[in-house]
């Protein structure tokens, strides 16, 4: 496999099974299964999820939904708040495919009755704890002033994102997060339920979505991030390290024996600059060692210590400077992999195939 440059590797088979586990749990709990495209944002990792019936996605951007419409998706939410500013690009795809937006306050829904004479489909975001955006569960008056507003266009439900989960110290807490906000949207499903018999409730972390096991009272799951997971998800205890299905594949283009360390073709502008703690110092991405179908983990401890915009330099053990020269590619598993995979553009397998990102 000839590499030359900063190149993000995906392991098919890893994706496969990792999309095949999602949809096999949505089924097993009766669950609408609308993945998050924004992750991979590929046409033909895209139709990896048609093999198991997936056949409504999940996007964050208008532009993310034009994209995926004109290869075929039909049914589209963006989970992103209603940006009135694209009502014209909102517009004319709604009236090509099922397209679902996303309200998040009273102000929005205001903005949305001024501007368009459209009927749309729309979600109220809700916020569960997360506290990024959306109107907060137990503001009733809020919620139900939205609706009436709205009453010219068609309330598909609630929608939410725990996000908070991705700063859960424990997989038991990421559990209390997924009990909470199921509460919370069971309560609220409870109040319109009469009024909207077919509203739904919807979710979408991966990290709950892929530790719960009991999903009663919701509809529907949104996760994105599941499709490659990432060391974050890792560190969390959302995976194993052999789930991870991508990998950025540097060339080494120095080595600092002294200080044993080895410089990286590959920054910021690659990885992003995400990073864990490990050992008392910033980690940017794990070092595995790359073969011809994939990658393994060296036994010795190795640290992505810094990165600028194109460099990045490895904290060496003794193990990996016998092992590595100047013009070998190394491999590094990314912190976050929806920034990695957004930064880097395209995807390379091990059968020497190029998928493209949006």
């Amino acid at each position: 496999m000839k590499i030359s440059k900063p190149t993000l590797l995906l392991d098919l088979e890893k994706c496969k099974n990792n999309i095949k586990r999602m949809a096999k749990k949505a089924k097993k709990n009766d669950l609408i299964f609308r993945p998050h495209f924004k992750t991979h944002q590929s046409i033909e990792i895209g139709e990896i999820f048609k093999e198991f019936g997936v056949d409504k996605i999940t996007v964050s951007s208008v532009e993310m939904a034009q994209y995926f419409a004109e290869a075929g998706w039909d049914d589209i939410t963006i989970a992103f708040p209603f940006n009135p500013l694209e009502i014209s690009e909102i517009e004319k795809l709604s009236d090509k495919i099922d397209l679902n937006i996303l309200i998040s306050s009273l102000e929005s829904a205001e903005k949305l009755i001024k501007l368009t004479s459209k009927t749309l489909n729309y979600f109220i975001e809700i916020d569960a704890g997360y506290h990024r955006s959306g109107i907060l569960a137990d503001d009733i008056i809020q919620i139900e002033k939205t609706v009436q507003l709205l009453s010219k266009h068609n309330f598909k439900g609630f929608l939410t994102h725990s996000g908070n989960t991705y700063q859960a110290k424990s997989i038991d807490e990421i559990l209390i997060i997924h009990q909470q906000t199921t509460s919370i949207m069971k309560d609220l499903k409870s109040r319109f339920i009469m009024q909207f018999p077919k509203i739904i409730s919807s979710v979408g972390d991966t990290p709950s979505c892929t530790l719960a096991e009991n999903f009663e009272y919701l509809d529907e799951i949104r996760p994105g991030n599941f499709v490659f997971f990432d060391l974050m998800q890792y560190h969390l205890g959302v995976c194993d390290l052999t789930d991870i299905a991508v990998c950025v594949a540097c060339p080494v283009v120095d080595i600092n024996r002294e200080r044993n360390q080895i410089i990286i073709y590959g920054g910021g502008v690659h990885l992003s600059k995400e990073f864990l703690m490990q050992n008392g110092k910033r980690n940017f991405g794990q070092i595995v060692m790359l073969n011809k179908t994939g990658w393994q983990k060296s036994t010795k401890i190795s640290l992505l210590i810094s990165l600028s915009q194109e460099h990045g330099i490895i904290q060496a053990s003794e193990e990996l400077l016998n092992k590595i020269s100047i013009g070998d590619i190394i491999g590094i598993i990314p912190i976050h992999s929806c920034m990695t995979a957004n930064l880097l553009r395209k995807y390379k397998t091990f059968n020497n195939r190029y998928l493209y990102h949006l």
